[in-house]
């Protein structure tokens, strides 16, 4: 089958007053699934980008967004013509995790900082030169296998993505679980392109556990949530950070009342308590996100894109005082910036990279929310 042409998008935020003016000092390159199995995900980063100013520390900006289509081949060609023909100071992307962790092997190669929008899990020392800006799922099952012992679950069955989204949270919730004494009793799994799961939810609905933990993204986290429902099952259904969508209550309905989601912080940044570091950068985005599409349109994956604003405002000054935008002096000072830049109050936690953790986000990070009248309701 012959593979459809990949759909070019270049946004340039510093309007042009005049023709054959230069390229912008700042050229970022990005690569989201803006079509595919996780544009859920792509669409709500790439609009987060209306919220970054025409320049950062006095430095245009340039930003050239690509389409991968969910697709970690694609990904691949995006990033290494990124960083070969478009000669980019940093790479933002994918929010698709399989497809960003193929793009770390070009950032690596090419020693090109990568802002990856997905908790791509990398072998230690592979990098060197990626940082997560969202979530791991560390993290996030941290706050999950915590609410579930307020809740007293002790059995648990496991309905996620046969990719790596999915085998990371498998691994990193049975880390946490298991010390907490929950038992993980049955394990099923499904692609990002299925459009059903009723095999799988049969099986866990006999395993009849405490509670069950999808492992989906976007719209996509619906259908097994509704199947598992749709079969009969009445205990708790808890999803993760991939879902903290309004598309999950979208689709799902009345299904998925009740829900609980693991999330960053900007998802409620209301209900958030005044102390909370993230509450002023949280509102900050949610009220400029949502002037610009509307009431109740905050996603988390969004945040993400303005919380990597706020990583390259504290970076870009300091990596300025070593060389220049356009060269590889540049970009290895923009990484040893982010590295030893110390903590960033985001609207997502407080971020704190370091030479040994290119994750950032610490436990405290994370918010659990339940679904409660089509809404999210911040448990605490």
């Amino acid at each position: 089958m012959k593979r459809p042409a990949l759909k070019h998008f270049v946004v340039t935020l510093l309007a042009t007053l005049t023709a054959g003016a230069v390229q912008a000092d700042l050229t970022i390159g990005v690569s989201l699934p803006l079509t595919g199995p996780a544009s859920g995900l792509g669409i709500p980063v790439n609009n987060g980008f209306k919220l970054w100013p025409q320049t950062i520390a006095g430095e245009k900006v340039n930003l050239i967004v690509l389409d991968d289509a969910t697709d970690p081949t694609n990904g691949v060609k995006n990033a290494r013509r990124l960083v070969t023909d478009d000669k980019v100071d940093l790479i933002i992307g994918s929010a698709a995790t399989p497809v960003a962790v193929a793009m770390a092997d070009v950032a690596a190669e090419s020693g090109t900082v990568q802002l990856a929008m997905s908790p791509i899990p990398l072998p230690a020392g592979k990098d060197t030169w990626s940082f997560r800006m969202a979530h791991s799922s560390a993290v996030m099952a941290h706050a999950m296998v915590e609410h579930m012992k307020k809740q007293g679950v002790k059995t648990v069955g496991f309905l996620g993505y046969t990719d790596a989204y999915g085998e990371t949270w498998l691994k990193d919730f049975t880390a946490k679980a298991e010390p907490a004494g929950i038992k993980l009793v049955a394990t099923e799994r499904f692609q990002r392109t299925d459009t059903s799961v009723t095999g799988q939810a049969l099986k866990l609905v006999a395993a009849n556990p405490d509670a069950m933990l999808v492992v989906a993204s976007g719209s996509g986290a619906a259908m097994p949530h509704r199947a598992l429902v749709e079969r009969g099952y009445k205990g708790k259904i808890y999803q993760t950070h991939a879902a903290a969508s309004r598309d999950l209550m979208r689709v799902g309905g009345k299904d998925v009342e009740g829900a609980f989601v693991v999330s960053g912080p900007a998802t409620v940044a209301e209900q958030l308590p005044d102390g909370h570091p993230s509450k002023k950068e949280a509102l900050k985005y949610v009220q400029g996100y949502e002037k610009l599409y509307g009431a109740g349109m905050r996603n988390q994956f969004a945040a993400h894109t303005y919380d990597a604003l706020l990583v390259l405002e504290q970076a870009v000054p300091v990596a300025l005082k070593k060389a220049k935008p356009g060269s590889k002096e540049f970009r290895a000072a923009l990484r040893d910036a982010i590295e030893s830049g110390g903590a960033v109050a985001a609207s997502q936690g407080v971020l704190d990279y370091s030479p040994k953790d290119h994750w950032g986000f610490t436990n405290d990070s994370a918010v659990v929310m339940k679904v409660v009248n089509g809404d999210w309701k911040v448990e605490h």
